[in-house]
């Protein structure tokens, strides 16, 4: 929150009713069980109220999670989340779909693994469901991603493909540059993952953003919303750098003396500051008149100066 983010997303995971006893564990838990690992790393009922207390009461951030689970959505409807993510491996789980549907509440579809087949079904079994602000998230499931990888054109087939839908991008790039990118595509939310530290022990540590980097991921990201949502008349801003113009552009002035009567050719001009004498974009206007006087290498010419 100190970062400048309007909410902050958690997991919600329950073993015994998203996993196998047996289910493979990720390459990454090495020292303990996933089973192990989530039941150390679980918390309560009342722990999950008082996350979101704290992150809606006294932060003023909205506060949801990414359930993994029937019982989990049962557990976070009991917490009264106001929103739902659904993670990348869910998208064919319909089943979760359809309840996280007929709750009503706005949905966050990340799309890291899926075909457009998959994501076109996930789409359409959530609407017809009854969700009716849905959020579709463009993601690569690799992790960092590649820049290569993070697929910002999908952005474009998105837009055409779920107009009733807003999209988003969830970046797992390193750095900001390439959800600066997405922002400037059109996505109107951005999801990253975040860490107090990238040597802490977790599964997605070493790929997420620390918090005074995430900070400043935030910082851009309103910069690009600032000067995106607003229109520059470029007439208007040039009227409004006279003085500036004046200071930085060039003036028609004498290259050598000249005598009077002499006719000017190019090799008399050259181009000075300040500007706010013949501009020399009007040099060929020069080129052929006759100097009504005398004048001295430097001198500033004046309309007035010509026969």
């Amino acid at each position: 929150s100190e970062c400048g983010v309007n909410a902050v997303k958690m997991q919600t995971h329950i073993f015994d009713a998203e996993s196998l006893p047996d289910a493979p564990n990720p390459a990454y838990f090495t020292d303990e069980t996933r089973k192990e690992y989530f039941e150390r790393t679980t918390f309560t009922t009342e722990q999950w109220k008082e996350l979101k207390r704290y992150c809606e009461g006294e932060l003023g951030v909205d506060f949801f999670s990414s359930p993994f689970s029937l019982e989990a959505v049962d557990l976070l409807e009991e917490v009264g989340v106001s929103a739902y993510k659904i993670a990348s491996g869910e998208v064919n789980n319909i089943p979760l779909l359809e309840k996280i549907a007929k709750t009503g509440k706005r949905v966050l579809l990340s799309s890291g693994m899926s075909s457009w087949a998959e994501l076109d079904g996930a789409v359409e079994t959530l609407q017809s469901n009854g969700c009716k602000e849905l959020i579709v998230l463009q993601c690569t499931s690799e992790y960092p991603c590649p820049p290569e990888e993070a697929g910002l054109n999908i952005l474009d087939e998105m837009k055409v493909r779920y107009k009733n839908a807003t999209i988003g991008y969830s970046d797992h790039t390193m750095g900001v540059a390439v959800a600066l990118a997405a922002v400037t595509k059109g996505a109107k939310v951005i999801e990253k993952h975040f860490t107090l530290s990238q040597k802490m022990y977790g599964s997605d540590a070493i790929n997420s953003t620390e918090p005074k980097d995430f900070k400043r991921f935030v910082n851009e990201i309103r910069q690009v919303e600032v000067a995106l949502s607003n229109k520059v008349d470029k007439d208007e801003k040039a009227k409004s750098l006279k003085n500036m113009k004046t200071t930085f552009e060039k003036s028609i002035v004498s290259a050598c003396l000249i005598g009077k009567l002499d006719v000017i050719k190019r090799a008399h001009l050259a181009f000075k500051k300040p500007g706010d004498g013949i501009p020399a974009r009007e040099y060929k206007k020069l080129i052929g008149k006759k100097l009504n006087k005398k004048v001295d290498k430097n001198y500033k010419f004046r309309i007035e100066d010509f026969c």
